[in-house]
C-alpha cells in the first residue's frame, strides 16, 4: 500500500482499457510515437477480440480491445468528450512537442492550464491524447483546502448554462 494509503479507499486504477481497430497502426503510435511498451497481447472471447497492453513507466498500462466483429463507431473525438490524459516531465513534453510538429502529427498546444501546460495528439482511432506537464502548481490545485472543490462544484452547479 502507497504510504498515507487507507485499506478503506481504492488504491489505484487497474489497466485504462479502449476499444480500438488495427491494432498494427495503434502499436505504431503508441509504441513508436509515445514510446510505451508492449507488453502484452493475447486472445479473448474465444478468439473473437485481441487484448493488448502498452505499459507506462510507473508500471500502469493502457489496455485496449480489438474486436473486428464488433464494429465501434470511431468519431472524431472533442476534447471534452474523451481523451487519454498522461503526465510527463518538463523535457519530455518539449520533445514530445517537437517530435510531432517534425512528423507532421497535428499537434494543438501547448495550452497554459495554470497548474499543467497541455499539448494535444490523435491516435489512428481519433483518441486525444494529451501530454501535461505540471508547471509546479500541480500540488495546490489538488489539495483540497486550498482548491475548496465543493465549493467549486457548488458554484458550478448554481451558474451553469442549462
Amino acid at each position: 500500500m502507497a504510504s498515507g494509503g487507507s485499506p478503506d479507499r481504492i488504491q489505484g486504477a487497474a489497466p485504462r482499457r479502449f476499444v480500438a481497430a488495427a491494432t498494427s497502426r495503434k502499436c505504431g503510435c503508441y509504441e513508436d510515437f509515445l514510446g510505451l511498451k508492449l507488453i502484452s497481447a493475447f486472445e479473448i472471447d474465444k478468439g473473437n477480440a485481441l487484448h493488448t497492453f502498452f505499459e507506462m513507466d510507473d508500471g500502469s498500462c493502457l489496455a485496449f480491445f480489438e474486436a473486428p466483429d464488433r464494429p465501434f463507431d470511431f468519431k472524431r473525438q472533442n476534447d471534452l468528450d474523451l481523451h487519454i490524459a498522461l503526465g510527463v516531465e518538463n523535457d519530455v513534453f518539449d520533445r514530445m512537442l517537437a517530435k510531432g510538429r517534425a512528423e507532421g502529427i497535428e499537434v494543438r498546444g501547448p495550452v497554459d492550464h495554470g497548474f499543467v501546460r497541455s499539448i494535444y495528439f490523435r491516435d489512428p482511432n481519433g483518441y486525444v491524447i494529451e501530454l501535461t506537464a505540471s508547471t509546479g502548481k500541480h500540488p495546490e490545485i489538488m489539495d483540497p483546502a486550498i482548491s475548496k472543490p465543493h465549493e467549486a462544484l457548488a458554484r458550478w452547479q448554481a451558474a451553469k448554462p442549462s
